[in-house]
């Protein structure tokens, strides 16, 4: 039986959707949305891209629109924030005040830039690219005239960033402390194909190097970026993009178990049975990857919050969802399908001289992910691929004229009770 009332700790993609999905399967009881931004639940992948070059607007920011919550039954708190758990009367202590009991506990609280540990990073100027406060914040310093932008790591959001800023007409520096760009996420050829059409558009990429130290003027505003070795590079304005730390101060006050995200079950479940997690602070086994893994993408916050909802009433599945991953950065579009960073094996496919391949990647022979860039019929192929668990070697993957298209669209027997237990169907091409 459904608990009678559902509390969702954090307001970002993975609360609402857990909210909205808990409503689509029929669920009556009390849904409480709890979210510290005082402007609501938002999408945040324009956050770097269309939103900071000014053409996406503020109105369409907003992951639904306010009568979408009173259509719904949801009570949606804003600029508020749950303080405390207490597991024994089941209740939720908030910042305002205000204690809410619950029948089930939902933990999406997501997660936080890291700082970066060096003088100086407190200095007027110096800014992570969060939520929407600091987008608005980076899109107002991004305005004016041309500035010397300096960021500081080569993940996603980092590219993402100097993409926008180049656009925008500033001079732009990406500084990366690892050996090569997106080193976790990408495999070699790709990430050079990045970093080569950065350089292509007047960025200044610099690998395997750290930074020191920042200096300011008298009023406390950034000035300069002193290197490892002491070079010195012009710094109006410090985008510090070096990864995010999973938010799990709530779950350590709950006395729930915490290791790099809050561990979970296959059906994203703590160890105390009312309380979920899910999103970007959830750690869970993944088949996929053969271990516990933590994910931060809009898909993974999407599917699990559909997975805690059917939990939650009496319908439980196992997640097992294939990962994927999307960025788009000048007039290159990056899809990722799978998790590739265990990969023995590549091949490539495509017109890499035009800028439009994808790179298979295999373990012990068996396709585990896809990178693809400007090649969007491959990433949606990938994905019903690796849905329906498809054999294909890498032999089969070299041979002149191999075209994805051709591999065959039915689904192995596990892959199709899966989909069944979770009422979905194989992911189209």
């Amino acid at each position: 039986m459904a608990p009678h009332s559902v509390v969702v700790a954090g307001a970002g993609q993975a609360g609402l959707e857990t909210a909205a999905a808990l409503r689509g399967r029929g669920y009556a009881g009390r849904i409480t949305l709890v979210g510290d931004e005082p402007t609501g639940p938002c999408d945040r992948p324009p956050l770097s891209k269309g939103y900071l070059a000014g053409t996406v607007p503020a109105a369409d920011i907003a992951l639904r629109p306010r009568s979408f919550y009173a259509a719904q039954d949801i009570e949606l708190l804003t600029g508020d924030r749950v303080a405390s758990v207490d597991r024994e009367r089941r209740t939720v202590l908030l910042e305002s005040g205000l204690r809410l009991p619950y029948g089930a506990l939902v933990l999406a609280t997501g997660s936080r830039p890291r700082t970066l540990p060096v003088p100086g990073a407190s200095l007027t100027g110096v800014i992570s690219l969060r939520d929407l406060a600091d987008a608005e914040d980076l899109r107002l310093r991004l305005s004016g005239p041309p500035r010397s932008v300096v960021v500081v790591g080569a993940g996603f959001i980092g590219l993402e960033v100097a993409a926008t800023a180049r656009g925008l007409g500033h001079e732009v520096t990406v500084v990366e402390a690892q050996p090569r760009a997106l080193a976790r996420a990408l495999t070699p050829r790709m990430s050079e194909h990045v970093v080569a059409e950065h350089r292509a558009q007047g960025v200044r990429v610099e690998l395997g190097r750290e930074v020191s130290a920042l200096y300011g003027d008298t009023e406390g505003r950034v000035q300069v970026m002193e290197l490892g070795d002491g070079e010195r590079i012009a710094a109006d304005l410090v985008v510090v993009g070096v990864g995010v730390l999973p938010d799990t101060r709530l779950a350590l006050t709950a006395d729930l178990a915490v290791g790099d995200g809050i561990v979970v079950d296959e059906h994203l479940r703590t160890e105390d049975p009312d309380i979920y997690a899910v999103g970007d602070c959830a750690r869970f086994p993944s088949p996929h990857a053969g271990r516990h893994v933590r994910l931060e993408s809009v898909q993974n916050a999407t599917d699990q919050a559909r997975c805690v909802a059917a939990a939650i009433c009496g319908e439980p599945y196992a997640y097992t969802a294939v990962p994927w991953f999307w960025s788009e950065q000048y007039a290159m579009r990056l899809q990722m399908a799978g998790l590739t960073a265990a990969h023995d094996e590549t091949v490539t496919i495509g017109e890499p001289d035009d800028g439009r391949f994808s790179v298979l990647c295999f373990r012990a022979g068996r396709l585990i992910g896809v990178e693809s860039v400007n090649r969007p019929a491959d990433h949606g192929i990938a994905r019903r691929l690796l849905t329906n668990g498809t054999h294909l070697p890498p032999a089969t993957a070299r041979e002149p004229g191999f075209d994805l298209k051709k591999l065959p669209r039915t689904p192995t027997a596990a892959a199709a009770a899966a989909a069944a237990a979770e009422g979905r169907l194989s992911v189209p091409a």
